[in-house]
C-alpha cells in the first residue's frame, strides 16, 4: 500500500511547491528590474551556502551543527526518498543512505526541539513552535517507511492501517517541509534564501578578503539624471525584485533584534519586524499573523499594506511609522548578524530617501542640518572660511600651495568641534614626529556627505561629494588620513561611484603602519585599565578591529575588552543621523554603551571617532570613565618635544620607506 501511497504524496507535493514558486516568484518580480547573472548566481549557491552563509551562523556552534545536521538531513533525505520510493529505485546502497539521511535529520530535530521547549525572547513563536513536530515527523516518518524498502522489515509490517498512519505522518512533514516551503510557512526561509544567494544585490559580500578586503557596505547611488527612477521607496513595490526577494529569506531568527541598538533603547525600531512589515506589504494584508516581538510601543495588529501602497502613510494605517525609520543609527549591526545576509540599511536609507527628498519630512533638527549643508557646506552652519581657526598656531601646510603631498590629511567637520580639534591637534603632532610628508586641503575641504547621505538626501550627498572630488582631481597625493571613520567610510567606499578612487586610511590603521615601521619613539605610559570601543564604521562597514587594538598594545596598556565588542560592538548612536532625528525610547544608547565600559572595570575608554567619542562625553555618570583618542594617547606617548615640522626631502623618503 505504500508503494502506492508514497509516490503520489511525494509528486504531489513537488507538484504543489513547485505552483507556489511561481506564485512567490511574481510577488517578487513586482519590483523594480534588478539584472543579475542567473546562471553564474545560481552556481554560486553552494559555496555562498556552505562557507559565506554558514560563516555567520558559526558563530553559535550549537546551532550551526543543529543546522547542519537538519537541514543537510532534510536535503539529503527529500532528494533520497524522491529516488527510492517516488521512483521506486531502493536497491543497493540508496535505501540505506536514505536512512542514515532521516536519522541525521531527526537527531538535529531534537535539538531544534530542546530549543523551542523555551526559546529566547528574540526567536518567533506561532507556526514556528510547530516546526519541531514537522521536522520529526517527516524524518521519523521515512526512515520508518524506509525499513521494509531495505529489507529490515517484511513489505506488509503492520498491515494496512500503519501503512496509511506512516503515510499520514509523511504527508505531514511534505506539508510543512516542502509545500510550506514556497506556499509559505516556517521552511519559506529555505526556498527564498537559496535563491537571495544566488541573486543578492551585494554579491559582492561573498568575497570578501580575509580582514575584512572588499567589503561591500557602501550605498548604492541614485540616478538623479533619471526622470522615471523614483527618488528613494515609497511603496513595497518600489523595492528591487531581488530586494523582496531578500526580505522573504528572513527566518525570524532575532539575531538582529538582539543586537539592535534601537531596540534596546526602546526606540520604535526592531529590524526582524521591519523586515517582516515589508513581507506584509509585498503580499498585501496586515500584521496581525507575526508572532515576534512589536516595535517597542507600538502593539502588533496596528500596521497594514499592499504592494502599491505607501509603506509610511501621512494619514492613517500604514506598513511603518516614520519614527521606525528614524531610529535607526545605520550600524549594520543587524546586517552582520543575519545568517540570510539580509541588507536592512540598505532599505532603511531607501525608505527614507523618499520621505526627505520627496516629501520634504526629515524630523527634529534634520531639516536644519541639510539645509545648512546646502548652504554653507557643513552641518553646523558655520562660515566655511573659518575651517582653519582652530589651527592658527599650527602652520599646516595647504596642499593648493604645494600641488601634491604623500598625505592628504581629511580633516573633517570635526573641526568645528573644540574637544575634536584636540584629536586633530594630536595628530598632527603624531604625523611630524614620524616626519610624514602631509597637507591639508583647509578652506577647500567640504563635508564628505555622509550625515546627507544617510538622512536620505542623496541629492546634497552627491553635490558635496562631486565637488570635493573636483577639488581632489587639481592635487597629487598617495592616500588620504582622517581621524572620522564616517569620512573614511565615505570616500573609501562610496565616492567611487561618482568617479573618485582613492587609497583611504583610518588614523588608527595609518598610526599602527608607522609605528610598525619604526617611525614613532613611543614611551609607554601608565594609564591604568583601558578599554576600546569599536566604531560602527571602521569596524562592520571596513573590517578594521586588529590595528586600533595594536596600537595600544605598543602603548603598553592593559587592555580589557567589553562583552560586545569587535564585530558585535555596541553602536555609540551617533550614526545616521539618529542624534539629529533625535526620536526618544526609554533610554540612552550611549548611556547603554557607557554600562557597558563600566562592567570592565576600566579607568579609560580608546576611542577613533569625533561622534563616538561626543556620545560617549555627553553621558552624565559621577563614574565615567575618561574618553580618549587614540590619536591623543599616541601623541602623549611621544613627549612635548616631538613637533618639529620634517624638511619635504627627509620626510618623503622616510614615508616611502614607512608605507613600502
Amino acid at each position: 500500500m505504500l508503494d502506492i501511497l508514497l509516490p503520489i504524496l511525494i509528486f504531489s507535493a513537488l507538484a504543489l511547491a513547485a505552483i507556489g514558486a511561481v506564485r512567490r516568484i511574481r510577488l517578487w518580480r513586482q519590483g523594480r528590474p534588478s539584472p543579475v547573472p542567473v546562471l553564474r548566481g545560481l552556481a554560486a549557491v553552494p559555496r555562498r551556502y556552505l562557507v559565506d552563509l554558514h560563516h555567520v551562523v558559526a558563530r553559535d556552534k550549537v546551532m550551526s551543527n543543529t543546522h547542519v545536521a537538519t537541514a543537510g538531513g532534510f536535503v539529503a533525505a527529500m532528494a533520497l526518498a524522491i529516488v527510492v520510493h517516488g521512483l521506486g529505485l531502493a536497491e543497493g546502497v540508496l535505501g540505506w543512505l536514505l536512512l542514515a539521511a532521516s536519522a541525521t535529520m531527526f537527531a538535529g530535530s531534537l535539538f531544534v526541539a530542546r530549543r523551542r521547549r523555551d526559546p529566547p525572547a528574540r526567536l518567533s513563536k506561532g507556526p514556528w513552535m510547530r516546526l519541531p513536530k514537522s521536522l520529526m515527523a517527516f524524518s521519523l516518518g521515512i526512515f520508518a517507511v524506509t525499513l521494509p524498502a531495505v529489507g529490515v522489515l517484511p513489505a506488509d509490517a503492520g498491515g494496512w492501517l500503519v501503512a496509511v498512519l506512516l503515510a499520514a505522518v509523511v504527508a505531514w512533514g511534505l506539508a510543512e517541509l516542502v509545500f510550506g516551503m514556497t506556499w509559505g510557512g516556517p521552511m519559506k526561509h529555505a526556498f527564498a534564501g537559496a535563491l537571495h544567494l544566488a541573486f543578492h544585490r551585494r554579491p559582492t559580500r561573498f568575497s570578501v578578503k580575509r580582514g575584512g578586503e572588499g567589503r561591500s557596505t557602501g550605498l548604492k547611488a541614485l540616478d538623479l539624471d533619471d526622470a522615471d527612477a523614483p527618488l528613494g521607496v515609497e511603496k513595497p513595490a518600489d523595492f528591487t525584485w531581488n530586494q523582496l526577494l531578500g526580505f522573504d529569506a528572513c527566518v525570524q531568527c532575532g539575531r538582529c533584534e538582539a543586537v539592535c541598538p534601537a531596540f534596546a533603547a526602546g526606540q520604535p525600531l526592531n529590524p526582524k519586524k521591519l523586515v517582516q512589515d515589508m513581507v506584509v506589504g509585498m503580499v498585501g494584508g496586515s500584521d496581525a499573523r507575526y508572532a515576534g516581538s512589536p516595535y517597542p510601543g507600538k502593539p502588533v495588529g496596528e500596521h497594514a499594506g499592499d504592494p502599491h501602497g505607501p509603506i509610511v502613510a501621512r494619514e492613517g494605517t500604514a506598513l511603518v511609522d516614520a519614527e521606525t525609520l528614524w531610529s535607526c543609527t545605520t550600524c549594520r549591526a543587524c546586517v552582520e548578524e543575519c545568517p540570510m545576509m539580509i541588507e536592512h540599511v540598505d532599505a532603511i536609507v531607501d525608505m527614507r530617501r523618499f520621505l526627505t527628498l520627496e516629501r520634504g519630512e526629515t524630523p527634529n533638527k534634520g531639516a536644519e542640518v541639510l539645509d545648512n549643508l546646502i548652504a554653507t557646506d557643513n552641518p553646523g552652519g558655520f562660515d566655511p572660511g573659518s575651517r582653519l581657526h582652530w589651527a592658527a598656531d599650527l602652520d599646516l601646510p595647504l596642499i593648493a600651495d604645494r600641488g601634491e603631498a604623500e598625505v592628504l590629511l581629511w580633516l573633517g567637520d570635526g573641526v568645528f568641534d573644540m574637544r575634536n580639534q584636540r584629536t586633530l591637534r594630536s595628530l598632527v603632532k603624531v604625523l611630524r614626529a614620524a616626519r610624514v610628508d602631509f597637507a591639508v586641503l583647509g578652506n577647500e575641504e567640504r563635508d564628505s556627505g555622509d550625515v546627507a547621505r544617510r538622512l536620505g538626501d542623496e541629492a546634497t550627498f552627491q553635490r558635496l561629494a562631486r565637488r570635493n572630488i573636483a577639488t581632489l582631481s587639481q592635487y597629487r597625493f598617495d592616500r588620504i588620513v582622517t581621524c572620522d571613520p564616517h569620512s573614511f567610510h565615505v570616500l573609501k567606499n562610496e565616492y567611487g561611484a561618482l568617479g573618485g578612487d582613492y587609497e583611504v586610511f583610518h588614523h588608527s590603521t595609518y598610526l599602527h603602519t608607522l609605528i610598525e615601521a619604526g617611525a614613532l619613539s613611543i614611551t609607554p605610559t601608565a594609564l591604568g585599565r583601558v578599554t576600546y570601543h569599536d566604531p560602527c564604521y571602521l569596524g562592520r562597514y571596513n573590517g578594521e578591529y586588529a590595528a586600533p587594538r595594536a596600537v595600544l598594545e605598543a602603548l603598553g596598556v592593559e587592555l580589557v575588552e567589553m562583552a560586545r565588542s569587535g564585530y558585535r560592538s555596541r553602536c555609540c548612536g551617533g550614526g545616521g543621523g539618529a542624534p539629529i532625528t533625535d526620536v526618544p525610547g526609554k533610554q540612552r544608547i550611549p548611556d547603554m554603551r557607557m554600562n557597558d565600559v563600566r562592567e570592565t572595570g576600566a579607568e579609560l575608554v580608546a576611542v577613533g571617532c569625533p561622534q563616538c567619542t561626543a556620545m560617549l562625553e555627553g553621558v552624565v555618570a559621577e563614574d565615567r570613565a575618561e574618553i580618549k583618542d587614540i590619536a591623543e594617547l599616541v601623541a602623549a606617548a611621544l613627549g612635548d618635544d616631538a613637533t618639529p615640522a620634517p624638511a619635504a626631502s627627509d620626510t618623503r623618503r622616510t614615508t616611502e620607506e614607512v608605507m613600502g
